[in-house]
């Protein structure tokens, strides 16, 4: 193979080689300091201050350089400027390609700063973890505290690139004057890498990371999805799939309670019949999982079946009597939860110029669900039989969502296609916030660095180390779980407690609405649906606005912090608890949660391993598994809650809420500057 230093020799941009950061030089420190740690000649003061002055030598060695690149072609540009207001109207038809070619040749200058950048960061991120592991205490923590916030911080140029947006926005802007504002593969490219080194996002980018399709590390010179092999039709089923589950999920909130009563059980038995889908998912996503490496069709299918026999079970408990069948009827369901395969699907089988918005859509699907779950309960205020079937507000969610799944059982045996199997590891992303820079294949070519040779900057494309062999996929749920970091597992844990507080809000509303402000089924329909709703406005907001003025993690823990005052604000303490106070405090509960969400995700797919983006036990899996079982553990919370009296449930409920809320602030900030 052949190997880095040969590459940049072909790239004919030799005289580079000795900016970067001197890995293998780096590495070797590490042993010698580990060396004499072991030994006991210095102790862990003299190797943070030690490690810390050599690191400072080698970021410095790189970003003077690239301040020297961008003084290079930000004179360049200014000459390209200067010879654009030169040329008059007449000449403009003559000049404008010449001028369109020089701002392309610094676009192409500008992606491969971008590369030499992007291959920098990612070696000082890896050199930090490094160390950690090493030596066995949190030296990142030291680093980056005391580096990050510097006001002459020269990390902060090399990892969020202070600087070079001027450049790149020169370019591009010029380019797409001069090509009449069409579109431009050099733009779009330029585009990608800046925003991968930034916090740069959009409302489509941020909402696609709520989909968490962990992806590679390291891209491949090309799209290992062709575009003649996409099949749209597929794509759109397997969101309709994932739009009709989240309807199946929340169709059943308004009535459960009631449901409950009519078949002789307590009201708070609904967090049983609400939760009974979370826990048999708990099961189904691992065998769907596995099962999608071999067929995505066949699981579909076997879903829509046990979907379509779930329901009806659910429909006929009413007539029957019986609890047990109702609960069968949920568990049914949640056996039949396919959302695995549908992130498997777009990770797989999407290209990846639309895999963001494929991703988006997935998300979008699943919020508009969880929104027209509700708002659909609250069309089916009816009663009447037919052939000693009941037919009403409590059978009606159950009837609807079984003749739905039969029909869309139909339409994927009719239009669905089954991708070619092909043994293909390497799903990448041009968005991923650690990978190399996805350019033209003429560019990017030369730059692009594999695991294949030992070279000095080996793990900057390879998690660790180790051989080949130990960058498979893991196989078993304990490897993956060996496999996450400290700074991994606070963050699984806060998705644990979003979706805990979340389930809690949701699955009790019925109760505590009908108990304190007798409600009819109507209005608690009315009150779901709305806070579905706020998904998207939400993260349009986040997307175009916050997302670009603060660090993911700073938002990461004020949407804990404002998660924790929703959740004061909901208990009822001495004073009579009102509308507003329950309906502001909802609001601010969820929302908090709709954006820490996005942004707990995005940091996830960060910081996890990319051994966990493919496989049957990958990042989707466990992060699916994580809040799965906080729905289960928040509905088995409301169901044992109603051994008490009701005056105290909404108290007891909150209080778990409140604890694992402040128990993820705490944790976040342990962790807060590995975030970085």
């Amino acid at each position: 193979m052949v190997t880095f230093g040969k590459r940049l020799k072909e790239s004919q941009i030799q005289e580079w080689k000795g900016y970067y950061m001197d890995y293998k030089f780096m590495k070797k420190k590490v042993n010698q300091f580990k060396q004499q740690i072991d030994t006991g000649t210095q102790d862990h003061t003299y190797v943070l201050k030690g490690f810390s002055r050599i690191l400072d030598d080698q970021i410095e060695k790189v970003v003077l350089f690239l301040l020297q690149q961008q003084g290079l072609l930000g004179q360049r540009l200014s000459s390209l400027g200067e010879q654009r207001n030169a040329v008059s109207q007449e000449e403009e038809s003559f000049k404008i390609c010449d001028l369109e070619q020089g701002y392309r040749q610094v676009g192409q200058d500008l992606l491969r700063l971008l590369c030499f950048l992007e291959m920098n960061a990612i070696g000082i991120r890896k050199i930090l973890k490094k160390i950690d592991k090493h030596f066995g205490y949190k030296f990142t923590d030291y680093y980056v505290k005391t580096r990050s916030n510097h006001p002459y911080s020269q990390l902060q140029q090399v990892l969020k690139q202070v600087g070079i947006g001027a450049v790149a926005g020169s370019v591009s802007y010029n380019l797409a004057e001069l090509q009449d504002h069409q579109g431009d593969s050099m733009v779009d490219s330029i585009n990608a890498a800046v925003k991968r080194l930034s916090n740069s996002t959009s409302f489509l980018d941020f909402l696609g990371k709520h989909a968490f399709i962990i992806l590679e590390d390291s891209p491949s010179l090309e799209d290992p999805v062709s575009e003649e092999k996409f099949h749209f039709v597929s794509l759109l089923l397997n969101l309709v799939n994932a739009f009709l589950y989240m309807v199946n999920t929340y169709i059943v909130v308004p009535t459960a309670d009631s449901y409950s009563i009519s078949l002789g059980a307590a009201a708070t038995v609904c967090g049983v019949v609400i939760g009974s889908m979370a826990v048999a998912q708990l099961f189904s996503s691992v065998y769907f999982s596995a099962w999608s490496n071999r067929s995505y069709l066949k699981p579909l299918l076997f879903s829509s079946i046990v979907l379509l026999a779930g329901n009806i079970l659910y429909a006929l408990a009413y007539d029957m009597k019986s609890i047990v069948v109702l609960l069968l009827g949920r568990l049914l369901c949640g056996l039949g939860s396919a959302r695995v395969i549908n992130r498997r699907y777009i990770s797989d089988c999407v290209p990846l110029k639309l895999r963001m918005k494929a991703s988006a859509g997935f998300v979008s699907a699943s919020a508009l669900g969880m929104a027209c779950g509700p708002a659909l309960a609250c069309l089916f205020q009816t009663h009447f039989k037919i052939c000693n079937l009941t037919f009403n507000e409590a059978t009606l969610p159950g009837w609807f969502m079984a003749l739905t799944w039969l029909v869309f059982l139909l339409l994927l045996l009719i239009y669905f296609k089954e991708p070619e199997r092909e043994i293909k590891e390497n799903v990448l992303s041009p968005e991923g916030p650690s990978s190399f820079c996805t350019l033209e294949e003429n560019l990017m070519a030369p730059f692009l660095v594999k695991c294949k040779t030992k070279t000095a900057y080996e793990e900057e494309s390879c998690d660790e180390d180790g051989p080949k062999e130990d960058q498979k996929p893991v196989t078993s749920i304990i490897s993956a779980y060996q496999l996450l970091s400290p700074s991994v597992k606070v963050q699984l844990f806060v998705y644990f407690m979003l979706k805990y507080a979340m389930e809690i809000l949701l699955a009790e509303s019925s109760v505590i609405t009908t108990y304190y402000f007798v409600w009819q089924t109507s209005a608690v329909a009315i009150f779901l649906a709305c806070l579905g709703l706020t998904v998207l406005p939400v993260n349009v907001i986040v997307g175009h606005y916050l997302s670009n003025k603060f660090e993911e993690r700073k938002i990461l823990l004020a949407s804990e912090i404002m998660l924790c005052i929703g959740i004061l604000l909901s208990f009822h303490i001495i004073v009579p608890y009102s509308v507003p106070q329950y309906v502001a405090s909802a609001l601010i509960t969820f929302v908090s949660a709709e954006v820490l969400e996005g942004v707990n995700l995005s940091l996830l797919s960060r910081v996890m391993s990319s051994r966990l983006s493919r496989g049957t036990f990958n990042g989707g899996l466990l992060s699916t598994e994580a809040g799965t079982l906080a729905r289960v553990i928040a509905d088995g919370t409301i169901t044992v809650s109603g051994f008490l009296p009701e005056r105290w449930l909404l108290n007891v409920t909150l209080l778990p809420s409140l604890l694992v809320c402040l128990s993820s602030i705490i944790a976040t900030t342990f962790t807060y500057n590995y975030l970085y």
